[in-house]
């Protein structure tokens, strides 16, 4: 199982003191997914998204009804279950599709579709039964929900060229990533753009070999 992410702990006394708001609260998360997951390796990589995920999971508590922040919870519970892997991850992918669920109930538009394609990912790179709740087809049924409401996105396009690779559709494939490599550029997300792109390179020159 692949996943991806690190954690610096806000200030205990900073956040009674100011409070984040909810817009500020997801984009905390979506800065410190990125430093994890780019900017650390091995070890220390999933201890930052173990610390990550306990902090997100105590702010979702506190705002049930925030569904952006409910989708970084996914996002970041999901990228600490690849970083751990095995099958002791097994029962953090279920907690991460169950906040994904939880997103596309309520509002699937959430975050350009982020919950549809993170899901995507968490079934095609979960094992299948019995082991696992992996399954091909519902993969490519919420990647494709997800590209239909970000067809320009760096990672809806990435993950569903992920996904035709791993199928063994290479020139598929690589059109969508060539596509992601098209991508604009997020404000804000310089860290992950930059290391998504590697990404992106690396397997363009994997499905060239």
């Amino acid at each position: 199982m692949k996943a991806t992410t690190f954690a610096a702990v806000m200030s205990l006394v900073a956040g009674a003191c100011f409070p984040l708001q909810a817009e500020e609260l997801y984009q905390h998360y979506q800065q410190r997914w990125a430093e994890a997951q780019y900017l650390q390796q091995g070890e220390a990589r999933e201890t930052a998204l173990q610390a990550l995920s306990t902090e997100v999971r105590q702010d979702v508590q506190q705002h049930p009804e925030d569904m952006a922040l409910r989708t970084w919870a996914g996002i970041i519970v999901g990228s600490y279950a690849g970083a751990k892997g095995g099958l002791g991850a097994l029962s953090l992918a279920e907690e991460a599709k169950a906040d994904y669920e939880a997103v596309i109930a309520k509002d699937p538009s959430t975050l350009q579709g982020s919950a549809l394609t993170s899901l995507g990912v968490l079934y095609y790179k979960v094992p299948g039964w019995p082991l696992g709740f992996g399954d091909g087809k519902q993969a490519e049924f919420m990647l494709k929900r997800g590209l239909n409401l970000n067809p320009d996105g760096i990672d809806s396009n990435f993950f569903y060229a992920d996904y035709l690779a791993e199928k063994g559709d290479k020139e598929a494939a690589r059109r969508y990533l060539q596509k992601a490599l098209s991508a604009a550029d997020r404000p804000g997300r310089e860290v992950a753009d930059r290391g998504r792109r590697d990404e992106i390179r690396a397997l363009q020159k994997q499905l060239a070999e």
